[in-house]
């Protein structure tokens, strides 16, 4: 099978946007990022993951059209590949370039600050177009901003749609369709999802604390996250992909966390790996009841009781929903680069009180030891059971 390298990447994050910054703030489980904001709920405040908009840049006059902040986020991660993908495009032609996104929200920020507008005005504002919203418009935004002419399509199944581009960039280089393949995700606070999942008594009144017996839902959060994938076998691997759609529930995962496993273990046989190879799981850890209970039952289930580190960033960033499988990914690439040679791991913000009705994991907590990790797993799962795991390691070049 092709091995795959990751060539470069590229971050806007409520942690920041420079990759030692980031990782920094990861390991001391820095909440500052989480503030409260009046303007997307009805009627009530709620904490939410913020990129602050003096990071984010102004979109080209010639690319108008796609002008939105979920677009001005993901411009903003795309800088730091500029360089990666011009030599690319040199070397390989800019129709062996790739580009395969996830996102949930889109532009539908837009479309709300539209319909306000048209409430009061009587009709949209000029420069609203119903295109900026449309899901695809996302990876052909980024296309053009690297003009590309290569393979180009944004996936969307909820909080695995980041997640699920690396399956889709590994595949497309097997099929020898592309030499590069920039994958990621990207999605922007807005009042749609922030209302959408309060109707389902799923947001949190404080703070999100996964995996205790007093979590009560979660954040959400915002930003983007890219990846240049090429064939190679260097420096830090994505080395195995695992989905699965059990289509339990809606909304509702398998209680057992059934599809889950299958992703976790198609991810470690993709990868040629045993569980106890793993060093760390990011776990998808959203703080809802029913995600937790799950996960944790589907992490006993194939690693047992005395399994790797696990731990959620999500109340670091709150659950940034289709970006949230490329934010989490970049954490763990970030573990495996030198910038952690000295060692660690992120620690589980939360407050400390185990569901007993659930299994217990093995929550990095700071009495865990220091270590640089070899191979980390990340788990992102969505609605309607459509599950991914990724595995990330450091090649053999770098021990």
């Amino acid at each position: 099978m092709t091995k795959i390298a990751i060539t470069q990447i590229g971050l806007c994050t409520p942690l920041g946007s420079n990759p030692d910054t980031v990782l920094n703030r990861l390991l001391a489980a820095d909440t500052s990022a989480m503030v409260w904001r009046d303007d997307l709920l009805l009627q009530q405040q709620t904490l939410v993951g913020a990129v602050g908009d003096a990071d984010l840049p102004q979109i080209a006059p010639e690319l108008a059209r796609f002008d939105c902040r979920n677009n001005q986020l993901l411009l903003a991660a795309a800088k730091s590949l500029q360089a990666t993908v011009a030599a690319a495009r040199v070397r390989y032609g800019a129709d062996r370039i790739a580009v395969v996104l996830g996102t949930s929200t889109s532009g539908i920020s837009k479309g709300e600050e539209a319909l306000k507008y048209r409430a009061e005005n009587g009709h949209f504002p000029a420069e609203y177009h119903y295109f900026q919203q449309e899901l695809g418009s996302t990876s052909d935004f980024l296309r053009r901003v690297f003009d590309l002419d290569g393979p180009c399509y944004t996936l969307s199944t909820a909080c695995s749609s980041s997640a699920k581009v690396f399956a889709s960039g590994k595949r497309l280089l097997d099929a020898n369709l592309a030499d590069m393949v920039i994958v990621g995700g990207v999605d922007t606070l807005c009042k749609l999802t922030l209302n959408g999942f309060d109707a389902l008594e799923s947001v949190s009144k404080g703070h999100c604390n996964p995996f205790s017996a007093n979590r009560d839902g979660i954040n959400i959060g915002e930003g983007a996250a890219l990846f240049a994938l090429e064939r190679g076998d260097n420096g830090i691997l994505l080395s195995g992909i695992g989905e699965s759609a059990d289509a339990h529930h809606i909304s509702a995962p398998h209680p057992e966390g059934e599809g889950a496993m299958a992703a976790m273990s198609a991810a470690l046989a993709d990868a040629g790996l045993t569980a106890a190879d793993i060093d760390y799981i990011n776990l998808h850890g959203t703080a809802t009841p029913k995600n937790d209970a799950m996960e944790s039952r589907a992490v006993t289930g194939i690693f047992g009781a005395e399994g790797p580190w696990c731990s959620s960033t999500k109340p670091l960033t709150g659950h940034a929903l289709g970006a949230a499988g490329a934010l989490e990914a970049a954490f763990c690439v970030l573990l495996l680069s030198d910038l952690n040679r000295r060692g660690g791991l992120p620690l589980q913000h939360w407050d400390g009180v185990a569901d007993p009705a659930d299994p217990k994991l093995r929550l990095v907590s700071a009495k865990a030891p220091r270590f640089w990790p070899k191979h980390v797993m990340s788990n992102s799962f969505a609605f309607g059971g459509s599950n991914a795991s990724l595995i990330f390691s450091r090649s053999q070049a770098d021990d």
